[in-house]
């Protein structure tokens, strides 16, 4: 996975599975990404990067079930009333973690829960049932998507144990894009 380069087979990737036909027209445009990357003092991983800039800025066709959200938007189901996200704050989590099942205090894991959903990371969109899909922008985790809800969070790809599909963004996509379940790993 490569982070800093778009691949062109990635892109390719990415415009059969978003199927876009509007020669740019949904697309940010590159003033745009590098005005975003200014205000939140981050580089957004490659191939999301140029995906956003060039492709589309969003899709009601998905992934996830409820579409992906354009870059500087959270998903209707988001919730008034929450902490501001910081996105150059590094990403907390390197590893799953279940906090319903986590022996310590609220008041303990509270403040951790609200860094998971809100520092490091774009939000890509929604499967419902408060359960959001993100796109990781700082931290050693870079580049990786992540499945955060209210029980937990865990890292999508093959390498973590959870899916079948490849890590990153464009393995999520291609995921989505072959029909498979999101956690079909055995």
């Amino acid at each position: 996975m490569d982070t800093d380069r778009a691949a062109p087979a990635d892109l390719a990737a990415l415009h059969e599975a978003f199927h876009v036909d509007d020669g740019g027209e949904s697309a940010l445009g590159w003033d745009a990404v590098h005005a975003f990357e200014a205000d939140h003092g981050i580089v957004l991983p490659e191939p999301y990067r140029t995906f956003v800039a060039e492709i589309t800025d969003g899709s009601h066709s998905g992934p996830p079930d409820y579409g992906l959200v354009g870059l500087a938007e959270l998903p209707d189901d988001w919730g008034d009333g929450r902490p501001e996200r910081t996105l150059n704050r590094p990403f907390p989590l390197t590893s799953s973690w279940l906090w319903e099942d986590d022996p310590r205090q609220e008041e303990e894991i509270n403040p951790l829960i609200e860094q998971v959903f809100n520092d490091g990371s774009i939000v890509l969109g929604t499967d419902g049932c408060g359960m959001y899909w993100h796109l990781i922008v700082t931290g050693p985790h870079r580049g990786h998507v992540w499945n955060i809800s209210g029980e937990g969070a865990m890292p999508f790809g093959a390498q973590f144990g959870f899916a079948t599909g490849g890590a990153g963004f464009v393995g999520w996509v291609k995921h989505w894009a072959a029909s498979k379940p999101w956690f079909d790993a055995a």
